[in-house]
């Protein structure tokens, strides 16, 4: 449904309405409101907090209960007679939505507001007071929308509140500049003008389009999709609060004894975490358990290391995971808590490795920590987190141990029989056997170049071993977290055959696919992902030449759920590693997965004729698909091509054999 901008556009005076005026304001406008807060407001919130904050905003603007004499009349012509009145109204009051929409500038502006003794990586004291509507258990989230809107927002993240504000003004309530000033100067902008000017250069590149954009769902909180919190971290929240309940409960138990003159604590008490902070209460598991064990994960690793028995380092380590101290560097991958242990963890790694003292410890089930301190030198120590919870044959594999440079060395899973290194950018290469040590400690290998070239992309290929009934190979590569990425491959629809499944990525179709496909796994450093798979769900005849063009969909999941979509075009090439075009980029989405099976998609192709089409494909259970727009056309099956001017805008939707339909992932 449209949002229709309010009748009045005055940017209104201080003149305050009663509160039945201003709440049939809100009522009337809630929705345009809520929007304008949620784009003003500061995207370091997140979106779950941002979409709070801005109805809470809207909400709080309402004024005090006020008797009929204490609240200034507005004009009683009503808001449709007055549709073209810019400033003041004629009788010299303010419109009721005015002043709300200043009201609510106010409060999202005071979001970014912080005192100069403030800490910056804190957010502003506004940001942390505690209002309703508050929601437990639940995430909430705007609609996701494409690679435009995914633009706008970023575009947008990168310039202050006032800016972002001016934008909204200027686009969603159509003030013009120096009515748009005024306003910000109105709700405490410091460089409204400023703010304006930044504003308008936003717009200049396609003030129409940039307009729709806000209205999309994107950037609508009214209109939203739930997911369940973090569980994990709640269930720690809960006993984190616990477990201060028990230790204030103990202080106020020391307190009482200290006044009746009770002796002091004796020497050597200890914290809360102290049982889970002693290197004599850690875990270790058998050296051969592994293979007697229906659970082969994290827990399955035995402590390997020369220095599994130094104490000494092991509660330092222990000490800085439970008091961090300041100057550690700290790391934690999307999703995990740098939190102490609320049970003695598990010794998987204790020994020194590249000029450095590394402990890996798993705190069974959910993550593994890995404390690195130098052996010399005064550089502080190091700690990193990583979400590990649901590990299996494959991504319970390998940890990295240290890693500097251009290089990494792993730590291998007991069942690791065989340990090889490929690069995916060299498919007909043969993989190359990689050293391990006693330890199980690997020679140090390339990692993918983080920077902007990608000439070679190495992996590690692993063959479990027969005694636990795997004994296959698999890949994994190194994407910046603690664990490395299991990469798995699905091949094209067979005739005749039904839906097919993940495999590994280690026949020639699934490393030729890799080969075109690998560089795009820059985008995915260091954000958690646990796998990607990349499926190959058409194969598309291409017009004039009728040579063959693959359709990819590479899936990233996260050990948090949430996956990440990339679908990419493969035109015939002549180079084995050619790059393929990325024609869609969705998050937070079930495609591609079991749960999201069907898949449509399209792009604008230039064949050597010089001639522009619309090229589209389904997956296997679509048998129609349509283009309407500048083009209209349609064909039977799972791939459709139709003549269209370049960039000419395109509908793509597809029919389902057994009923539905689907529009183009974008």
């Amino acid at each position: 449904m449209p949002i229709h901008p309010p009748r009045q556009r005055s940017a209104g005076n201080s003149e305050r309405p009663g509160v039945q005026q201003a709440e049939s304001a809100l009522m009337e406008h809630y929705p345009r409101l809520v929007r304008l807060a949620y784009l003003v407001l500061p995207p370091s919130l997140g979106r779950h907090r941002r979409v709070l904050a801005a109805h809470a905003a809207v909400q709080r603007a309402l004024p005090g209960v006020r008797t009929a004499s204490e609240a200034p009349a507005l004009s009683r012509v009503p808001a449709q007679t007055r549709g073209a009145v810019r400033g003041p109204a004629p009788d010299g009051t303010g419109s009721a939505y005015a002043w709300m929409r200043l009201r609510v500038l106010r409060a999202a502006l005071a979001h970014e507001r912080r005192p100069r003794w403030w800490p910056e990586r804190l957010p502003a004291p506004a940001a942390l007071r505690p209002s309703l509507p508050a929601v437990w258990g639940l995430r909430l989230f705007p609609r996701a929308g494409g690679a435009a809107e995914l633009a706008l927002d970023q575009a947008l993240s990168a310039v202050p509140g006032a800016v972002r504000a001016a934008f909204a003004l200027r686009l969603l309530e159509a003030l013009d500049a120096p009515e748009a000033q005024a306003l910000l100067s109105r709700a405490g902008s410091t460089d409204p003008a400023g703010a304006v000017r930044a504003a308008r250069r936003l717009e200049d590149a396609d003030r129409a389009g940039a307009e729709e954009l806000l209205r999309s769902g994107e950037f609508d909180p009214c209109v939203l999709q739930t997911r369940p919190s973090d569980l994990l971290r709640r269930r720690h929240r809960v006993r984190a609060v616990a477990a201060v309940a028990a230790l204030c409960a103990v202080a106020g138990g020391l307190v009482a004894l200290t006044e009746q003159g009770a002796s002091a604590p004796q020497p050597g008490a200890r914290s809360t975490f102290a049982p889970a902070l002693d290197p004599q209460t850690l875990l270790t598991t058998a050296d051969g358990e592994w293979a007697d064990t229906s659970r082969i994960d994290f827990t399955a690793w035995p402590a390997r290391g020369d220095r599994t028995g130094d104490r000494a380092l092991l509660s330092r380590a222990l000490r800085t995971w439970g008091h961090t101290p300041a100057g550690v560097a700290v790391s934690a991958t999307p999703g995990t808590l740098a939190v102490p242990p609320a049970q003695p963890p598990q010794l998987l790694y204790a020994g020194e490795v590249d000029g450095a003292a590394v402990v890996l410890f798993h705190d069974r089930g959910v993550r593994v920590v890995r404390y690195a301190e130098p052996l010399t030198g005064s550089a502080p120590p190091a700690l990193d987190f990583a979400r590990t919870d649901g590990a299996d044959v494959t991504t319970g594999a390998a940890l990295v141990v240290s890693r500097g440079g251009d290089r990494a060395r792993f730590l291998m899973a007991p069942w690791i029989s065989r340990t090889t290194t490929r690069d995916l950018l060299a498919p007909d290469s043969p993989a190359r056997t990689l050293e391990v040590n006693a330890d199980g400690v690997t020679a140090a290998v390339p990692r993918p170049s983080p920077g902007g070239r990608c000439d070679s992309w190495p992996v590690l290929q692993l063959r479990s071993s027969g005694r636990i009934v795997e004994n296959h190979a698999f890949l994994l590569t190194d994407l910046g977290d603690l664990a490395p990425v299991h990469l798995t491959f699905t091949p094209g629809p067979a005739a005749g055959a039904g839906a097919r499944q993940p495999r590994e990525a280690t026949s020639t179709p699934a490393l030729l696919a890799w080969a075109r496909s690998a560089c795009s796994l820059t985008a995915l450093r260091g954000t958690g992902v646990r796998a990607v798979n990349n499926w190959n769900f058409a194969e598309q005849r291409l017009p004039e030449s009728g040579t063959p063009a693959q359709w990819l969909c590479t899936r990233a999941d996260t050990w948090q759920g949430p996956g990440r979509v990339l679908v990419q075009f493969l035109p015939p090439s002549s180079s084995p590693t050619g790059p393929g075009t990325v024609v869609a980029d969705e998050r937070d989405t079930a495609l591609c997965s079991r749960f999201g099976q069907h898949i449509l998609a399209g792009t604008h192709w230039k064949a050597p004729s010089g001639r522009w089409y619309v090229l589209a494909a389904g997956s296997r259970a679509v048998d129609r698909i349509e283009a309407t727009g500048s083009v209209r056309d349609a064909a039977a099956g799972t791939t459709l091509a139709v003549r269209a001017p370049r960039d000419a805008p395109v509908e793509l939707t597809a029919r389902l054999r057994e009923g539905g339909s689907l529009t183009a992932v974008r």
